[in-house]
Order: C-alpha cells, then sequence, then structure tokens
C-alpha cells in the first residue's frame, strides 16, 4: 500500500509558508514504512533540528481505480480518518532550494501517524468536517474540509490519473494553517469534530 499526500490544499496554510498557490494539487508519495507503528512513540530525528505537525484528513481506499470520474469517486471509499504528516521543515527548505524532491523530510520512518477509522455513514456532509490538533492540551490547528481547495472526490479524481489506486492506499488530503515545531515530551492529539482519533507523544 501507499500513502498519497496532497500539498497546498488550504490557502492559509499556503500563505503561512509563504508558498504559491498551484493550479493543480501537489502530489507526493509516503511508503508504508513511514506509518507509525500504533501505540509507539514518534522519535524526533536526528538529521533535523525542525519537525512540524501537520494535520490531515485521511482517506483509505477500499477499491482498485484508474482514471476515476469525480462523480464516481465516492464508490472508492467507505472510510476518513485523521493523521500527521510530520515534516523535517529545515531539510525541506534546503531540498526545495535546490530544486530536488522532499522525500527526505517527508517520507522518513514514523513520519505518517494514522489514527482510527469512521464510516463516512456518519456524516451528512464530507465537505463540511471539522478537525483540529492539541499539543499539550491546546489547540494548535483547526480546519474543515469546506475549507480545501480541492475537496475529496475531486483528490481522487485527479491522482487517478497518475497512480493506480489500490484496496489500503490512503490518501492524506492536505493540511491548514498552524503548522509548527514539536518538542520531546509533546503530547498530540487528534480530533475530527469531537471524537478523538489519535493520542501520541513525542520523544
Amino acid at each position: 500500500m501507499k500513502l498519497i499526500c496532497i500539498g497546498r490544499n488550504y490557502t492559509e496554510h499556503i500563505k503561512e509558508l509563504e508558498n504559491e498557490k498551484p493550479l493543480d494539487p501537489v502530489v507526493f508519495l509516503k511508503p508504508d514504512t513511514a506509518i507509525l507503528l500504533k501505540k509507539q512513540p514518534f522519535f524526533i530525528p536526528d538529521f533535523s533540528d525542525d519537525v512540524h505537525h501537520e494535520v490531515e484528513v485521511l482517506v483509505k481506499i477500499n477499491r482498485v481505480g484508474k482514471h476515476i470520474d469525480k462523480k464516481f469517486a465516492h464508490k472508492y471509499y467507505n472510510e476518513i480518518g485523521l493523521g500527521i504528516d510530520f515534516t523535517a521543515r529545515d531539510l525541506q527548505s534546503q531540498l526545495k532550494a535546490k530544486g530536488l524532491p522532499w522525500e527526505k523530510a517527508k517520507a522518513f520512518d514514523g513520519a505518517a501517524v494514522v489514527g482510527k477509522w469512521l464510516s463516512v455513514d456518519g456524516f451528512e456532509n464530507l465537505n463540511n468536517i471539522n478537525f483540529s490538533l492539541q499539543k499539550n492540551d491546546t489547540i494548535v490547528q483547526q480546519g474543515n474540509t469546506s475549507h480545501m481547495l480541492w475537496k475529496i472526490d475531486e483528490l481522487i479524481e485527479y491522482v487517478s490519473k497518475y497512480f493506480t489506486l489500490k484496496i489500503g492506499d490512503i490518501i492524506f488530503t492536505g493540511t491548514p494553517a498552524g503548522v509548527g515545531k514539536v518538542f520531546a515530551n509533546d503530547k498530540l492529539k487528534g480530533f475530527i469534530e469531537n471524537t478523538e482519533m489519535f493520542s501520541i507523544t513525542v520523544k
């Protein structure tokens, strides 16, 4: 399985990193080895002094598909979740300055938190879901899927032009504003509406 990640999908996050608004979704991949193992802490890697949290709504693919039309995209998932795209911001900045890929900054071991899953049947509108991240019991990121530049079904249509989607693949749909550095002993908790989706400790 693969993790397909979307960058620059919330306007305020684009502004806070002083990036340009893209004409198409920004897509990158993480390998399955990036998934943080259940009940394990996140260890800040020794190659970075500036690892940031980026909370994101996740979509789990449940059918094989390629060139999926937006109007059929809803047939390819029945669960959503919440996770973190951990990013070594200092390393990413160095790579971006040289025009190099970001994988070393975003796809390292443990860089993808995948929380629990919720049935889409429990939501009236997937394009109006509140989600948030708490650090040490203080909200540091909060967003609503209505603010996505490209909504879930549009993302599935777009990425399936390039990659065959397989059962178990996960799409990270982008992060809202409020990304920030994590420190040893931080406690991170993610919520969709009022439901806790994950809780991890930083080491």
